[in-house]
């Protein structure tokens, strides 16, 4: 159990809610969090969240059971809401300059890694989440965890009945308020700094570096809130509750860590980066992400972005090629500005623990 010291009322909330020992969220990155992750943050006190944007039921069913296979704690599973998932855009929509455009620029990429030309509509992105909803609720998953989109009153009333507990992400108050309003139990207040996508769906939102928007956030709403953006050690977990958060969530200092499934090359490019070697763009997959920066973020530049999803299946071979070829320079590789904090690849076990450990003495050391 960590430290009474660290523990403030918000934190002991947010803990006897989610049924864990520490107030430490491991985030739902897809091509990070697989089973072994997930089982072995909770298996250490905290809460491991499974990916399953990609995941088609079957999978995400085994996936679910493989992870009671090897922790019997509390666990989540973590689906988008972003209209361009939950209705995914027919390829057809794309105007022709746009598509033109993006595979203009997509077919200099692929010429680098000698790959064949193409001018090809990408392949619609699959109906994944109603589906994938059923699977959590069939389950009883414990947590379910939400990026960008709002999951409404009637989603988290189907949740209570299953006995599972919602977690929402945002970036700004107003969307905070509305995933409050809707009923969720919990909701992550994402700062600029973080890793991955924007869990922002509103045009024109405000959003803010992770000190300006987790104290706002927590003064708009009743319910406990976590913080995620540039955290990855005890001080950050500290620095956290002191602006009102009731836990931490935590996604770059994941990937760096033996259960992940990121390929070694992405967990090697985070030991590497400082903290101004990340770049939000969508040229992956057509909604704003922070990643770390390589050849291909550089050479996509301004040139046309498709719609939300598209853009990743327009980019689909690209990416198989490098995660083949072991190539970072064109991999999507989703990480905060938090990777300029971390130099190993522990368990995550070793994680949670330093990150409990340090809260502590930081804590001691203030009235030393």
């Amino acid at each position: 159990m960590i430290d009474d010291s660290v523990m403030t009322p918000a934190a002991s909330r947010l803990c006897s809610q989610l049924g864990i020992a520490h107030p430490i969220i491991q985030s739902g990155m897809s091509r990070v969090a697989g089973p072994e992750l997930v089982a072995a943050v909770s298996n250490a006190g905290g809460l491991g969240i499974l990916a399953a944007l990609r995941l088609e039921p079957d999978d995400l069913r085994a996936q679910i059971r493989r992870i009671r296979e090897l922790t019997a704690q509390p666990f989540g599973v973590n689906l988008w809401l972003h209209p361009g998932v939950t209705r995914p855009i027919a390829p057809d929509a794309i105007p022709a300059e746009t598509l033109a455009g993006a595979q203009g620029r997509l077919n200099e990429i692929r010429a680098r890694l000698n790959l064949a030309a193409s001018n090809a509509t990408p392949s619609r992105f699959p109906e994944l989440v109603q589906r994938n909803f059923e699977v959590i609720l069939d389950e009883r998953v414990p947590v379910w965890s939400i990026g960008l989109g709002n999951p409404g009153a009637e989603m988290v009333a189907r949740c209570r009945q299953h006995g599972v507990t919602v977690m929402a992400m945002v970036t700004n108050v107003r969307d905070a308020r509305a995933v409050s309003d809707a009923g969720v139990d919990v909701v992550v207040a994402q700062g600029i700094e973080a890793g991955g996508h924007r869990s922002n769906w509103s045009d024109g939102a405000e959003e803010g570096g992770t000190m300006v928007i987790v104290p706002r956030i927590a003064d708009a709403v009743s319910v406990p809130v976590v913080a995620a953006g540039g955290i990855v050690d005890g001080r950050g977990l500290v620095a956290a509750l002191a602006l009102g958060a009731a836990g931490v969530m935590l996604g770059t200092r994941f990937i760096a860590t033996r259960e992940s499934i990121a390929p070694d090359f992405f967990k090697q490019a985070v030991l590497a980066a400082g903290a101004g070697d990340t770049v939000v763009s969508a040229a992956f997959t057509g909604l704003p992400m922070r990643t770390l920066r390589n050849q291909f973020t550089n050479a996509y530049g301004d040139a046309p972005v498709l719609p939300p999803m598209l853009q990743s299946s327009a980019a689909e071979d690209i990416v198989r090629a490098a995660g083949q070829r072991g190539d970072a320079a064109y991999f999507p590789m989703p990480a905060g500005e938090s990777a300029g904090l971390i130099d190993d690849v522990p368990s995550a076990a070793d994680v949670v623990r330093r990150i409990v450990d340090e809260a502590a003495r930081t804590i001691r050391a203030f009235s030393a």
